[in-house]
């Protein structure tokens, strides 16, 4: 009787079309390691602190600090993955918080640590309520898309979100493994705990990027990281991830290494987390400079004034001495500025006098909203896009030597997500 309900059962499934992940216990045929168990090679630290990530007993450990994410070096598009992985709280009961991105972005959303894409939460004790006693939160294994990424749930979340909660919790607690097994294959996705489906995502967007590890404020441990790709289902260009370009992260998230600035101004620069804060206390002089100097060819900085702003802020984009510089300065009501000191710098029109002052953009959002400028070189021209529009563009009569990259806020500031991609 077993025997020809079973056959049966089979027989529906397959005349249906229905597919179920693979579980833990299925042979590993067709999978490689994700992680060779005693280096990074293949991964990229995209925005922590240099031991942010660390490799120790075959082991990923992430310090959970400051927030970002370690990112494969290549994308994926539909596969099967598995891992374990084991939360190490700072105080029996505390909250262990970490992720697993799906279909990630290369660098973080504007003005956050973190990516857009689809995160498979790596968490324990937790169970966040509604006002209405509804959970809507868990450790055990929700799905969602984060940071402008889109989903459909398997089941409707009680307050609407784009979230699925698990069915079931077979999640272990702190300072033990758990086994996860994730099906992503054409924009579905399947979560496994520990042997059980549990959770399930329809029409992701994006449905082809990067995969990635999640430092979110404590220690988490991975390891037998293992992916086995499956067949393209040929995404379209929007519903891929962005493609890396070689960008590099030039703010630890934890200090000031790799940056220089007068001792009296040290106070008002204040690293917290992944949001570099400027006081706003400080002499009109307090800027912050790279130490080394940069060549770069693109700039990537997200900032925001503070909600009752007057103030400008300056970015100095290569600041050479007496070599010349090229400065930008923005006012809180859009205002750009661009000034070029014309012993490296020959503005052939524009900036006949080595000042240039442009009209209020309406790309700029308001204080306190996080904005997004981009300065692309290309031989001797600049082009400055804030929040993806393109709003000056500067012809010179050379392309730049090396100079520092300078923050000067002439009153308080919030800066993030500051990455240069330098000339090779």
């Amino acid at each position: 009787m077993h025997t020809k309900l079973h056959g049966c059962l089979v027989a529906i499934v397959l005349s249906l079309g229905l597919t179920f992940p693979v579980y833990a216990g299925d042979k590993d045929e067709g999978f490689a390691p994700l992680f060779d168990g005693h280096s990074l090679n293949g991964w990229v630290n995209v925005n922590g602190a240099p031991n942010t990530f660390y490799v120790k007993d075959g082991q990923i450990i992430t310090t959970g600090r400051p927030t970002g994410y370690l990112r494969t070096a290549k994308q994926y598009e539909n596969f099967i993955a598995e891992f374990d992985w084991m939360h190490v709280p700072p105080a029996p009961g505390a909250i262990g918080n970490s992720g697993f991105f799906v279909w990630a972005d290369p660098l973080p959303a504007v003005g956050t640590g973190y990516t857009r894409g689809i995160e498979v939460q790596v968490l324990v004790n937790l169970t966040y309520k509604n006002k209405k006693g509804k959970t809507i939160a868990t450790s055990q294994g929700d799905l969602f898309g984060i940071w402008g990424a889109s989903c459909v749930p398997d089941r409707p979340h009680p307050d609407g979100w784009a979230r699925c909660l698990p069915s079931g919790n077979f999640c272990k607690g702190a300072n033990e493994w758990n086994h996860y097994r994730i099906e992503a294959t054409n924009g579905v996705i399947k979560l496994a705990v520990n042997g059980h489906v549990v959770s399930g995502l329809s029409h992701c967007k994006p449905r082809k990027g990067y995969l990635a590890l999640e430092s979110e404020g404590s220690e988490c441990h991975f390891k037998n990281l293992k992916i086995k790709q499956l067949p393209s289902t040929h995404p379209t260009k929007d519903e891929c991830a962005d493609l890396a370009e070689g960008y590099k992260n030039l703010y630890t998230g934890l200090d000031l290494s790799g940056w220089k600035l007068a001792g009296s101004a040290r106070k008002h620069w204040q690293p917290r987390d992944n949001i570099l804060h400027y006081s706003g206390n400080g002499r009109a002089d307090d800027s912050l400079r790279t130490a080394r100097a940069l060549r770069p060819a693109a700039l990537m900085v997200d900032f925001r004034f503070p909600t009752k702003a007057d103030k400008p802020c300056s970015f100095v984009v290569y600041d050479g001495g007496k070599e010349g510089h090229l400065r930008i300065t923005i006012s809180p009501n859009g205002r750009l500025e661009l000034d070029c000191k014309e012993a490296v710098y020959q503005e052939l029109s524009r900036i006949r006098y080595g000042r240039s002052r442009a009209a209020a953009h309406s790309s700029l959002k308001p204080p306190g909203q996080w904005n997004r400028m981009q300065i692309m070189q290309s031989g001797a021209t600049f082009r400055v896009a804030i929040n993806g529009k393109v709003v000056r563009e500067l012809h010179t009569g050379v392309s730049p030597a090396k100079g520092a990259l300078a923050l000067q806020p002439a009153g308080e500031m919030d800066f993030a997500n500051l990455f240069v991609r330098q000339v090779k």
